[in-house]
Protein backbone atom coordinates (compact mmCIF):
# COMPACT_ATOMS: atom_id res chain seq x y z
CA UNK A 1 0.00 0.00 0.00
CA UNK A 2 1.06 3.66 -0.23
CA UNK A 3 2.18 5.77 2.45
CA UNK A 4 0.79 8.71 0.76
CA UNK A 5 -2.99 9.52 -0.67
CA UNK A 6 -2.79 11.02 -4.06
CA UNK A 7 -3.97 14.91 -4.12
CA UNK A 8 -7.31 15.92 -3.50
CA UNK A 9 -8.26 17.02 -7.12
CA UNK A 10 -10.89 19.26 -5.41
CA UNK A 11 -8.57 21.62 -3.94
CA UNK A 12 -7.12 24.53 -5.73
CA UNK A 13 -4.28 23.61 -8.38
CA UNK A 14 -1.15 25.60 -6.07
CA UNK A 15 -2.25 23.27 -2.72
CA UNK A 16 -2.34 20.27 -4.97
CA UNK A 17 1.18 21.09 -5.69
CA UNK A 18 2.32 21.88 -2.47
CA UNK A 19 1.05 19.14 -0.96
CA UNK A 20 2.88 16.47 -3.29
CA UNK A 21 6.33 18.39 -2.60
CA UNK A 22 5.59 17.70 1.22
CA UNK A 23 4.52 14.19 0.73
CA UNK A 24 7.52 13.26 -1.81
CA UNK A 25 10.14 14.91 1.35
CA UNK A 26 7.99 13.31 3.74
CA UNK A 27 8.65 9.66 5.58
CA UNK A 28 7.56 7.03 3.15
CA UNK A 29 8.14 9.50 0.27
CA UNK A 30 10.80 9.98 -2.06
CA UNK A 31 14.48 9.08 -1.17
CA UNK A 32 15.63 11.47 -3.52
CA UNK A 33 13.61 14.34 -2.82
CA UNK A 34 14.47 13.89 0.75
CA UNK A 35 17.94 14.04 -0.18
CA UNK A 36 17.90 17.50 -1.86
CA UNK A 37 18.65 20.54 -0.54
CA UNK A 38 18.55 24.69 -2.00
CA UNK A 39 21.84 23.74 -3.08
CA UNK A 40 21.86 20.69 -4.54
CA UNK A 41 18.77 22.25 -6.03
CA UNK A 42 20.38 25.32 -7.74
CA UNK A 43 21.57 23.75 -10.74
CA UNK A 44 17.93 22.13 -11.58
CA UNK A 45 16.31 25.84 -11.01
CA UNK A 46 18.78 27.18 -13.26
CA UNK A 47 18.32 24.87 -15.92
CA UNK A 48 14.82 24.93 -15.28
CA UNK A 49 14.56 28.70 -16.24
CA UNK A 50 16.93 28.36 -19.26
CA UNK A 51 14.09 25.51 -20.51
CA UNK A 52 11.55 28.02 -19.76
CA UNK A 53 13.34 30.92 -22.11
CA UNK A 54 13.97 28.01 -24.76
CA UNK A 55 10.47 27.18 -25.17
CA UNK A 56 9.48 31.08 -25.57
CA UNK A 57 12.32 31.42 -28.56
CA UNK A 58 10.29 28.35 -30.06
CA UNK A 59 6.95 29.85 -29.68
CA UNK A 60 5.89 26.47 -28.25
CA UNK A 61 3.02 26.48 -25.93
CA UNK A 62 2.51 23.13 -24.94
CA UNK A 63 6.03 22.86 -24.02
CA UNK A 64 6.25 26.79 -22.61
CA UNK A 65 2.81 25.61 -20.14
CA UNK A 66 5.27 22.53 -19.36
CA UNK A 67 8.42 24.43 -18.65
CA UNK A 68 6.40 26.56 -16.39
CA UNK A 69 4.99 23.93 -14.46
CA UNK A 70 8.81 22.18 -14.13
CA UNK A 71 10.20 26.08 -12.89
CA UNK A 72 7.01 26.35 -10.52
CA UNK A 73 7.70 22.99 -8.88
CA UNK A 74 11.37 24.25 -8.48
CA UNK A 75 10.18 27.25 -6.39
CA UNK A 76 7.62 25.17 -4.29
CA UNK A 77 10.42 22.71 -3.76
CA UNK A 78 12.60 25.56 -2.03
CA UNK A 79 9.45 26.54 0.06
CA UNK A 80 9.08 23.43 1.07
CA UNK A 81 12.22 23.04 2.78
CA UNK A 82 12.46 26.11 3.95
CA UNK A 83 8.92 25.60 5.84
CA UNK A 84 10.67 22.14 7.21
CA UNK A 85 13.35 24.11 8.57
CA UNK A 86 10.73 26.97 10.21
CA UNK A 87 12.29 29.54 8.08
CA UNK A 88 9.46 30.32 5.75
CA UNK A 89 6.72 29.12 3.73
CA UNK A 90 4.91 29.62 0.13
CA UNK A 91 2.37 31.18 1.59
CA UNK A 92 4.79 33.76 2.90
CA UNK A 93 6.49 33.79 -0.51
CA UNK A 94 3.58 34.23 -2.62
CA UNK A 95 2.18 37.05 -0.42
CA UNK A 96 5.77 38.29 -0.35
CA UNK A 97 5.70 39.14 -4.10
CA UNK A 98 2.06 39.84 -4.20
CA UNK A 99 2.27 42.60 -1.61
CA UNK A 100 5.64 43.71 -3.30
CA UNK A 101 3.69 44.57 -6.88
CA UNK A 102 1.11 46.13 -5.36
CA UNK A 103 3.19 48.43 -3.53
CA UNK A 104 5.68 49.30 -6.60
CA UNK A 105 2.43 49.89 -8.63
CA UNK A 106 0.74 53.16 -7.06
CA UNK A 107 -0.42 53.63 -10.63
CA UNK A 108 -2.31 51.07 -10.76
CA UNK A 109 -3.31 50.07 -6.85
CA UNK A 110 -3.28 53.45 -5.61
CA UNK A 111 -3.38 57.59 -6.83
CA UNK A 112 -0.48 57.83 -8.89
CA UNK A 113 -0.07 57.86 -12.75
CA UNK A 114 2.13 56.78 -14.79
CA UNK A 115 2.25 58.08 -18.88
CA UNK A 116 4.80 55.54 -19.55
CA UNK A 117 6.57 52.29 -19.12
CA UNK A 118 10.34 54.61 -19.06
CA UNK A 119 8.31 56.34 -15.81
CA UNK A 120 6.95 53.39 -14.14
CA UNK A 121 10.31 51.76 -14.00
CA UNK A 122 11.77 55.66 -12.33
CA UNK A 123 9.14 55.13 -9.93
CA UNK A 124 9.99 51.06 -8.97
CA UNK A 125 13.37 51.95 -8.42
CA UNK A 126 12.52 55.25 -6.09
CA UNK A 127 9.98 52.75 -4.07
CA UNK A 128 13.19 50.39 -4.01
CA UNK A 129 15.36 52.92 -2.25
CA UNK A 130 12.86 53.93 0.30
CA UNK A 131 12.09 50.08 1.29
CA UNK A 132 15.94 49.46 1.56
CA UNK A 133 15.57 52.48 4.22
CA UNK A 134 18.29 52.15 6.40
CA UNK A 135 19.77 49.73 4.09
CA UNK A 136 20.29 52.56 1.57
CA UNK A 137 22.21 51.67 -1.61
CA UNK A 138 25.51 53.23 -1.60
CA UNK A 139 25.47 52.68 -5.10
CA UNK A 140 23.76 52.29 -7.89
CA UNK A 141 24.74 48.53 -8.64
CA UNK A 142 24.19 47.37 -5.32
CA UNK A 143 21.66 44.77 -5.09
CA UNK A 144 22.35 43.29 -8.82
CA UNK A 145 23.05 39.65 -8.66
CA UNK A 146 26.30 38.46 -9.58
CA UNK A 147 24.44 34.93 -10.46
CA UNK A 148 23.05 36.05 -13.25
CA UNK A 149 24.40 34.97 -16.63
CA UNK A 150 27.70 37.58 -17.77
CA UNK A 151 25.55 38.92 -20.91
CA UNK A 152 22.89 39.33 -18.63
CA UNK A 153 24.89 41.12 -15.72
CA UNK A 154 27.08 43.59 -18.36
CA UNK A 155 23.80 44.43 -19.62
CA UNK A 156 22.12 44.94 -15.92
CA UNK A 157 25.34 46.86 -14.79
CA UNK A 158 25.38 49.10 -18.01
CA UNK A 159 21.68 50.16 -17.51
CA UNK A 160 21.87 50.87 -13.95
CA UNK A 161 24.95 53.31 -15.06
CA UNK A 162 22.80 54.95 -17.76
CA UNK A 163 19.76 55.81 -15.37
CA UNK A 164 22.29 58.41 -13.76
CA UNK A 165 23.33 59.46 -17.29
CA UNK A 166 26.77 57.74 -17.28
CA UNK A 167 25.87 56.50 -21.04
CA UNK A 168 26.75 58.16 -24.64
CA UNK A 169 23.75 59.71 -26.15
CA UNK A 170 24.04 58.55 -29.86
CA UNK A 171 25.02 54.78 -30.93
CA UNK A 172 27.81 56.36 -33.07
CA UNK A 173 30.62 56.36 -29.98
CA UNK A 174 29.80 52.49 -28.91
CA UNK A 175 30.75 51.08 -32.43
CA UNK A 176 33.85 53.68 -32.05
CA UNK A 177 34.11 52.08 -28.50
CA UNK A 178 34.11 48.11 -30.12
CA UNK A 179 36.55 48.98 -32.48
CA UNK A 180 38.73 50.34 -30.14
CA UNK A 181 38.59 47.15 -28.12
CA UNK A 182 38.57 45.21 -30.69
CA UNK A 183 41.99 46.37 -32.05
CA UNK A 184 43.42 46.59 -28.46
CA UNK A 185 42.48 43.01 -28.29
CA UNK A 186 45.00 42.26 -31.47
CA UNK A 187 47.50 44.19 -29.45
CA UNK A 188 47.52 42.29 -26.41
CA UNK A 189 48.16 38.69 -28.71
CA UNK A 190 51.53 38.92 -27.62
CA UNK A 191 51.48 39.69 -24.36
CA UNK A 192 49.53 36.41 -22.47
CA UNK A 193 46.61 34.66 -21.32
CA UNK A 194 46.27 36.94 -18.77
CA UNK A 195 46.08 40.53 -20.38
CA UNK A 196 44.40 38.42 -23.57
CA UNK A 197 41.86 37.79 -21.48
CA UNK A 198 41.45 40.95 -19.78
CA UNK A 199 41.00 42.87 -23.64
CA UNK A 200 38.56 40.24 -24.85
CA UNK A 201 36.30 40.86 -21.54
CA UNK A 202 36.66 44.54 -22.58
CA UNK A 203 35.44 44.06 -26.02
CA UNK A 204 32.40 41.69 -24.95
CA UNK A 205 31.84 44.54 -22.53
CA UNK A 206 31.35 46.69 -25.05
CA UNK A 207 29.23 44.50 -27.40
CA UNK A 208 26.69 44.10 -24.95
CA UNK A 209 26.55 47.71 -24.68
CA UNK A 210 25.82 48.46 -28.62
CA UNK A 211 23.42 45.63 -28.46
CA UNK A 212 21.51 47.40 -25.36
CA UNK A 213 21.98 50.98 -27.29
CA UNK A 214 20.17 48.81 -30.42
CA UNK A 215 17.82 47.76 -27.79
CA UNK A 216 18.48 44.18 -28.46
CA UNK A 217 19.02 41.51 -25.58
CA UNK A 218 22.82 40.25 -25.51
CA UNK A 219 21.75 37.11 -24.56
CA UNK A 220 18.83 36.28 -27.05
CA UNK A 221 21.40 37.57 -30.06
CA UNK A 222 23.71 35.38 -29.10
CA UNK A 223 21.75 31.96 -28.28
CA UNK A 224 20.05 32.56 -31.29
CA UNK A 225 23.64 33.11 -33.50
CA UNK A 226 24.80 29.86 -31.38
CA UNK A 227 21.48 28.23 -32.37
CA UNK A 228 21.95 28.93 -36.40
CA UNK A 229 25.67 27.97 -36.23
CA UNK A 230 24.72 24.25 -34.40
CA UNK A 231 21.76 23.35 -36.90
CA UNK A 232 24.27 24.42 -40.02
CA UNK A 233 26.95 22.44 -38.54
CA UNK A 234 24.43 19.50 -38.39
CA UNK A 235 23.58 19.96 -41.73
CA UNK A 236 27.35 20.06 -42.57
CA UNK A 237 27.53 16.79 -40.87
CA UNK A 238 24.79 15.16 -42.55
CA UNK A 239 26.19 16.81 -45.86
CA UNK A 240 29.60 14.79 -45.07
CA UNK A 241 27.58 11.32 -44.11
CA UNK A 242 25.99 11.35 -47.76
CA UNK A 243 28.89 11.75 -49.61
CA UNK A 244 30.85 9.17 -47.53
CA UNK A 245 33.18 11.80 -46.08
CA UNK A 246 35.50 11.32 -43.21
CA UNK A 247 35.57 14.31 -40.37
CA UNK A 248 38.97 13.11 -39.37
CA UNK A 249 39.63 13.08 -43.24
CA UNK A 250 38.14 16.49 -44.44
CA UNK A 251 40.56 19.47 -45.11
CA UNK A 252 38.91 23.25 -43.20
CA UNK A 253 38.55 24.42 -47.31
CA UNK A 254 36.42 21.29 -47.60
CA UNK A 255 34.56 22.17 -44.73
CA UNK A 256 33.78 25.40 -45.84
CA UNK A 257 33.00 25.01 -49.15
CA UNK A 258 29.56 22.47 -47.43
CA UNK A 259 29.13 25.25 -45.14
CA UNK A 260 28.69 27.81 -48.08
CA UNK A 261 26.60 24.58 -49.58
CA UNK A 262 24.34 24.68 -46.85
CA UNK A 263 24.51 28.81 -46.58
CA UNK A 264 22.89 28.73 -50.09
CA UNK A 265 20.59 26.17 -49.57
CA UNK A 266 19.46 28.11 -46.16
CA UNK A 267 18.82 30.96 -48.25
CA UNK A 268 17.01 29.64 -50.94
CA UNK A 269 14.51 27.80 -48.97
CA UNK A 270 13.77 31.28 -47.16
CA UNK A 271 13.30 32.78 -50.33
CA UNK A 272 10.92 30.20 -51.08
CA UNK A 273 8.86 30.51 -47.90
Amino acid sequence: MPGHLPPDPFKPAIEQLCGVVASLRAPGGCPWDQEQTHSTLRGGLLEEAYEVVAAIDASDDPNLCEELGDLLLQVVFHAQIAEEQKRFTFENVALGISEKLVRRHPHVFGEESAADSAAVLVRWEEIKRQEKGAKAETSVLDGISEGMPALQHAAKIQKKAAGIGFDWQEVAPVFEKVREELAEVEAALPEGKVRLEEELGDLLFSVVNLTRKLKVDAEVALGGATRKFAARFRAVERLMRERGVSPEGASLEALDLLWDEVKVAESSKNAAS
